[in-house]
C-alpha cells in the first residue's frame, strides 16, 4: 500500500481561512502580507496578491483588523472564536461542542485542520445566521484527547502504517522504519503520536507496544484495554508493596474498633465472586426493633495515602469487569485475601449500623470502624431460594460446594425478616420517584479457553433487591450524615432526564402504543416506572429500556450536590465498593476524618478527584461494553448457518439495526441486501419504505436473519435479511 504523505496545492487562491487560522494563533501579533506569504510559503507574485486581496476583504468584514497601514491582527475577544470539544461522527466530518454555543456547530472534513475526536480545540464559527446551520474551522488543537491508538500494522519497505477499528479514526498512522519496535506484518499494535508534519497527510507515530495477531481472544481482550488507556497488570513494585503489607487481625487494632464478631453476619454476592466487599448483620432487640449493619471492607486501613499502591489504585478509579476477567483496582492480595469478607474469617471492615422499626424507618445510625466474623457466605441464587421456599437445606443443584448443605434457622429467620424490610424500603423509594430500570444483562457461559459456549441472562431478583436496598440506605445515610454538616464530600449525583432526548424517546416508542407524561419531574418518573411495567417480557423491552436509559443524564462523582434523580434522593454517596472504587475509598477517609472532628477539606481539590473518577469509569464502562460485543460476535461466528428470529432495533438510511431475541446479540442488514424490494428511509417513519410492495420495515418488527459476516476487530455483525416473522 504506497501513500503519498504530501498533501496537493489548493487549487482555490483563496487564503481567508488560512489567514484567519495565522493571525489567531498569533492573536497578539499584527503581521503584514509579506509575513503571511511566507508562512504560507508562497513567494509567487500571483499569491501575494491575492493574499493582499483576501486581506483586505477580511477587514472590511470586521473579521480582522488594520492595526496600522498594510498590518493586520485577529479581532479582540471576537465573538466567533470559541474553545470546545470535537465529536467526531463515522463519516470524517465532526461536531463541535462549546457550552457557550446553543447549539452544536458542524465541521465539515477538511476544515477539521489535523483535530481527533475529544480534542479540546479553538474554532471560528461562520454561517451563524437565522435558519442556516452554523458551521466552523479548527482554528488550533489546543489538547490532544489521546495520542495512543491501537491499529493493525500494513508494513511496506521502508515505513507502515497502522489502520484502526474505530470509525471516529479517520486517518491511519504513519510509522518510520526505525519506530516498528518489534511489529510484524498485521499485527495489532500500540501506537503513540508523536507528531503531524504540516504537509503530512497522517500523524507519524511510533509503536510502543505489540499485542498480538488480529482475532485472537488474549490480542482482542488487551486491545480493548488499550484503547481506553487501561492496564492489563499491575507494576511489579506495586505488587511488590502488597505482598509486604501486614494483612494480620490484631488484638491492638481490634481495641481501636467496635467489636462484632459475636453478632449474625453473611455476605450474599455472585457464585462467581472472590471479593467480597459488604456483608449484612442482624439483631433483634429488646425493644422489637431490628439493628442492621451494613459491613464493608476497611480498605483505607491497608491502603495508606502517599504509597505507590495509593497512587496506582487512584489511577484506576475503578476496577474493569470485562467478560472473560476482572482487571481489579488493587492487587489480588488485598481485592480477593485481606479486604474480602470471607466466611469464617474475621475481619476489618467499616460499618453503617442502623436501627429500624418493623415499618422500616430508621430511629437510630452509628458510624465507624468495625470488626466482623462471616458466619456464612451465600449466592444470590442461595438466599433466593431461602426467600422463597423458607428452606433451610440448600439443595446440591444450587449450592456453591455443589453439594447440598443447611442453613441454621437463625440466618432463614435473619434472611425473611431483612427481606421483609428490604420491600418495604423499596416500596418506599419507588413512591418517592425512584426510576426502577431491570435492564437485562447478557451473560456468557465460558469454556476453559475463554470461548462462549452459550448466552444466559443476568435478572434482578429478590435476594438482589434485599442486597440492593440496605447498600443504597447506607450509601444514602452517610451522604446525608456529612451534606447536612455542609462539609466537602463525594457524592454520586444525577441530573434530571434531558427533555430533547425524552421527546426523542416519545416518537420512537409512540409506535408501539406507548407514551410518557411530561407535566413535571414526579410525573415522568412515575411514567417511565409504568413503562418499564408494560414493556416487561415483551419483544420490544430490551430496545425501550435501552431508549429509556440514554435519556437519562449520566450519574457522576462531584463535591457538588444536587441529589440522585434516579434514586430519589436528595443525599446519595458511594460508601460500599472500595474494592473495586476509589472514590469509596475516598469516601471512607473523609467520613473518619470527619468522625474525628475535621474541619472541612479542600473541595476544589476532591473535585478534581471526582472528576478523575468518572472520566476512568466512563473508559472502563466502554470497555466493558465492548468486551460483550466481542464476545457477542465470537459467539455468533459459530452459528453461520442457523437461523435467528431478532426485532428490528434501529433504523437508518444505510440498513436495519437487529437484535436477536434468544441471545441479544445486535448487528445490521445493510439497505442493499434486502433483495425482495427497492427500500429507502423515511425518516418521518422511522422505517424503510419498499418503492414497489410500500411494504415497511420499522421498530419492532420481526424478521428472521442469518449471520452474513462476523468481524471480530470491528466487534461488528452484518445480517443477510431472510424474511418477515408473518
Amino acid at each position: 500500500m504506497s501513500k503519498n504523505l504530501r498533501k496537493p496545492e489548493n487549487k482555490e487562491k483563496d487564503f481567508s481561512n488560512k489567514i484567519i487560522k495565522i493571525l489567531s494563533q498569533n492573536s497578539n501579533k499584527a503581521f503584514n502580507y509579506k509575513q503571511i506569504a511566507t508562512l504560507l510559503e508562497k513567494d509567487d507574485t500571483k499569491s501575494r496578491n491575492e493574499i493582499i486581496r483576501d486581506l483586505k476583504i477580511l477587514a472590511s468584514s470586521k473579521k480582522i483588523t488594520e492595526k496600522e497601514p498594510g498590518k493586520y491582527l485577529i479581532k479582540a475577544l471576537s465573538q466567533d472564536y470559541y474553545e470546545g470539544k470535537i465529536d467526531m461522527t463515522g463519516r470524517k466530518t465532526a461536531y463541535f461542542v462549546c457550552p457557550e454555543l446553543e447549539e452544536d456547530v458542524f465541521i465539515p472534513t477538511n476544515n477539521l485542520n489535523r483535530a481527533l475526536d475529544k480534542d479540546t480545540v479553538k474554532v471560528y464559527v461562520y454561517n451563524r445566521r437565522k435558519g442556516r446551520r452554523p458551521e466552523g474551522e479548527v482554528i488550533e488543537v489546543v489538547e490532544r484527547a489521546k495520542t495512543v491508538f491501537v491499529g493493525v500494522i500494513d508494513i511496506q519497505k521502508n515505513f507502515a502504517f497502522v489502520s484502526t477499528a474505530n470509525p471516529k479514526m479517520y486517518t491511519d498512522i504513519f510509522i518510520p522504519k526505525d519506530k516498528l519496535g518489534e511489529a510484524e506484518q498485521g499485527d495489532v499494535v500500540l501506537v503513540h503520536i508523536e507528531d503531524w508534519p504540516k504537509r503530512a497527510d497522517s500523524p507519524f507515530g511510533s509503536v510502543v507496544k505489540t499485542l498480538g495477531k488480529p482475532g485472537e481472544h488474549d490480542t482482542e481482550i488487551h486491545a480493548i484495554l488499550a484503547e481506553y488507556g487501561l492496564p492489563a497488570e499491575f507494576p511489579v513494585e506495586v505488587e511488590v508493596f502488597a505482598q509486604k503489607i501486614d494483612t494480620s487481625i490484631t488484638e491492638e487494632e481490634i481495641k481501636n474498633r467496635r467489636d462484632m464478631r459475636d453478632t449474625l453476619t453473611f455476605t450474599i454476592d455472585p457464585k462467581d465472586a472472590k471479593d467480597f466487599d459488604d456483608a449484612l448483620s442482624f439483631k433483634k432487640l429488646e425493644n422489637g426493633h431490628y439493628e442492621i449493619g451494613v459491613h464493608i471492607a476497611d480498605v483505607s486501613y491497608y491502603l495508606q495515602e502517599g504509597t505507590i499502591l495509593d497512587d496506582e489504585a487512584y489511577q484506576r478509579a475503578t476496577s474493569v469487569y470485562l467478560v472473560d476477567r476482572v482487571v481489579p483496582m488493587l492487587p489480588e492480595v488485598l481485592s480477593n485475601f485481606a479486604c474480602s469478607l470471607r466466611p469464617q474469617e474475621e475481619k476489618y471492615t467499616f460499618s453503617a449500623i442502623f436501627e429500624i422499626t418493623e415499618t422500616a424507618q430508621v430511629v437510630n445510625q452509628w458510624f465507624g470502624r468495625t470488626v466482623i466474623f462471616s458466619d456464612q457466605r451465600f449466592a444470590y441464587e442461595e438466599a433466593q431460594y431461602i426467600i422463597e421456599t423458607k428452606d433451610n437445606t440448600i439443595p446440591a443443584e444450587i449450592s456453591i460446594t455443589g453439594s447440598s448443605y443447611q442453613v441454621s434457622d437463625e440466618i432463614v429467620a435473619a434472611t425473611l425478616k431483612m427481606q421483609d424490610l428490604a420491600k418495604v424500603l423499596r416500596r418506599n423509594r419507588m413512591n418517592n420517584g425512584a426510576i426502577s430500570f431491570d435492564k437485562v444483562e447478557v451473560k456468557f457461559n465460558l469454556d476453559a479457553e475463554g470461548e462462549p459456549e452459550g448466552v444466559y441472562f443476568k435478572v434482578s431478583k429478590d435476594a438482589n433487591h434485599l442486597i440492593e436496598e440496605f447498600m443504597l440506605l447506607a450509601n444514602r445515610k452517610v451522604a446525608e450524615y456529612i451534606g447536612k454538616q455542609k462539609k466537602t464530600f463525594i457524592y454520586r449525583i444525577h441530573d434530571e432526564p434531558n427533555e430533547d432526548k425524552l421527546i426523542a424517546m416519545q416518537t420512537v416508542i409512540a409506535k408501539f402504543g406507548y407514551k410518557i407524561d411530561f407535566r413535571n419531574k414526579g410525573d415522568i418518573s412515575k411514567s417511565l416506572n409504568a413503562l418499564m411495567v408494560e414493556v416487561n417480557g415483551k419483544k420490544e423491552q430490551n430496545l425501550i429500556d435501552t431508549l429509556a436509559i440514554r435519556t437519562m443524564s449520566k450519574a457522576k462523582y462531584s463535591t457538588d450536590n444536587i441529589g440522585h434523580y434516579g434514586l430519589a434522593f436528595d443525599y446519595y454517596s458511594h460508601f460500599t465498593s472500595p474494592i473495586r472504587r476509589y472514590p469509596d475509598v475516598m469516601v471512607h477517609r473523609l467520613l473518619q476524618f470527619y468522625l474525628d472532628g475535621g474541619k472541612s477539606v479542600d473541595e476544589e481539590k476532591y473535585e478534581a478527584k471526582c472528576l478523575h473518577s468518572s472520566t476512568m469509569e466512563g473508559l472502563a464502562s466502554n470497555a466493558e461494553r465492548d468486551s460483550i460485543k466481542y464476545m457477542q460476535v465470537k459467539y455468533m461466528q459459530n452459528h453461520n448457518d442457523q437461523e435467528f428470529l431478532g426485532v428490528i432495533s434501529g433504523v437508518t438510511e444505510w440498513g436495519i439495526f437487529v437484535e436477536i431475541i434468544e441471545n441479544k446479540c445486535e448487528g445490521m442488514v445493510r439497505i442493499r441486501e434486502i433483495k425482495d424490494d427497492y427500500y429507502t428511509f423515511d425518516e418521518k417513519q422511522y422505517a424503510l419504505v419498499g418503492a414497489t410492495t410500500k411494504t415497511l420495515l420499522q421498530l419492532g418488527d420481526e424478521i428472521y436473519v442469518k449471520v452474513k459476516n462476523a468481524d471480530l476487530v470491528k466487534k461488528q455483525l452484518d445480517f443477510n435479511f431472510i424474511r418477515r416473522n408473518e
